[in-house]
């Protein structure tokens, strides 16, 4: 990993970073007014939210929690710059422990790299979103991190991570903290996304996500029915398994792993990471996601009386897969702390290993253990946080960006795969 000079940086490859001199009530104002409805329009579901099931290059997934509706519930969508209306039909189902539906509609067909508007039936505010690139040619930013949350602090992130203009959003586990039980607590999830998850141009911001412990009863070893809000609306991505990979154009592949929630770490999801991993070896950029951390910033990594240490499991059955095929980046957190490790190999310190970053504080909190604690760490801080992803070429530059704007931390990782040419 190569570190640069902040000021460099920031001057150069990062000088859209607008939120690091506004304050979180001006920027809570602007997102307000973008996600504001249009005079007239009356069917505005405060839990609207988009998502990807398949290729987000050509297609998105419009999803919302609400009462079923006598209205026309279809979604009628055109791109920005030709008002030629089409229209998809939305399906419902239910949204568990609730009298309430979730409905979906997934559009296909879409052009890549393009802006499109939508709306639900002839009543609703028309929304805008944009498809992913087919090819990198120009810069590709997304925004990342876990542990949200619906307080607070949950919100001032959002509202950061949104004046980042990201294609998207990947908060990999720990949303809502409905912990399985409490559909109120997932809604109000949704509640908050919506409302702050717009962007400066106007657009919503698609969000991916894997599960954590709080999406589940109890935490680990969960069947699929003890995560039912969760569920309920990423099932149409995690329709079979509650791992899986997004390809997105011939440039980045999204490999999202549940950290034995549901699934066992060990077994058919390390053999499938294995064989997913060894598929895409030409990708410029192969990055991982995942909730409980192999190298934690809080948590012992050791374990006692017969339990496990934190991510014991993943750095017995993942983390050589990741070292052998090169994996260029891990996104792991749980711990409520910010974090960045050297680039490791079996633990140690190594120029050609494998970087983990993270460590959980979107909207939750704890101080982490200092490097001199574990060697491993290479830069920590106490502070809520969502990093920013900027895709460029074969490399990838990293800022970590705190509740407040201050950057935590700037990085870079380049890619150790041989890239596919021609």
């Amino acid at each position: 990993m190569l570190t640069l000079p902040r000021r460099s940086f920031l001057g150069s490859a990062f000088t859209g970073l607008a939120a690091l001199s506004l304050a979180p009530a001006l920027l809570a104002e602007e997102a307000a007014a973008n996600a504001a409805v249009q005079p007239g329009m009356g069917y505005d579901p405060d839990t609207l939210f988009l998502t990807w099931q398949k290729d987000p290059t050509t297609t998105m997934t419009v999803q919302w929690v609400g009462p079923q509706v006598a209205l026309d519930a279809s979604i009628q969508y055109a791109t920005v710059e030709n008002s030629m209306w089409q229209m998809a039909p939305t399906i419902t189902k239910p949204y568990p422990n609730t009298d309430l539906r979730v409905h979906r509609c997934e559009l296909s067909g879409l052009k890549p790299g393009t802006e499109y508007q939508f709306r639900i039936g002839m009543s609703s505010p028309a929304y805008r979103f944009r498809t992913m690139p087919e090819r990198a040619t120009n810069t590709i930013q997304f925004v990342s991190g876990g542990d949200s949350g619906i307080d607070a602090h949950a919100i001032g992130t959002n509202i950061l991570a949104a004046k980042q203009e990201p294609w998207f959003a990947l908060i990999a586990g720990d949303l809502a903290y409905d912990n399985g039980t409490s559909p109120d607590t997932f809604t109000k999830f949704l509640q908050n996304y919506r409302k702050h998850m717009v962007d400066p141009r106007g657009r919503l911001i698609p969000m991916l996500s894997c599960p954590g412990n709080h999406e589940v009863k109890g935490g680990y070893g969960a069947k699929r029915e003890e995560s039912p809000q969760y569920l309920s609306v990423f099932d149409g991505f995690f329709a079979d398994t509650t791992y899986g990979v997004l390809d997105i154009g011939d440039y980045l592949s999204l490999v999202l792993l549940d950290t034995a929630h549901i699934t066992p770490i060990a077994g058919e999801q390390t053999a499938w990471l294995s064989k997913t991993l060894a598929e895409r070896q030409d990708r410029p950029h192969l990055i991982v996601a995942n909730h409980v951390p192999a190298y934690p910033s809080y948590r012992a990594p050791e374990g006692k009386e017969g339990k496990l240490g934190t991510g014991e499991d993943q750095r017995k059955h993942w983390c050589p897969l990741f070292e052998q095929y090169k994996v260029d980046v891990v996104l792991e957190h749980h711990d409520h702390t910010f974090k960045r490790t050297h680039p490791l190999t079996n633990g140690l310190k190594d120029k050609y290993g494998v970087t983990y970053l993270g460590d959980g504080s979107w909207g939750k909190l704890r101080a982490p253990k200092s490097p001199e604690e574990r060697p491993y760490l290479a830069a920590v801080s106490q502070a809520y946080h969502m990093t920013v992803h900027r895709l460029e070429g074969e490399q990838r530059f990293h800022v970590a960006l705190e509740e407040t704007g201050r950057v935590a931390d700037v990085s870079m990782t380049t890619s150790k795969r041989p890239a596919k040419r021609g």
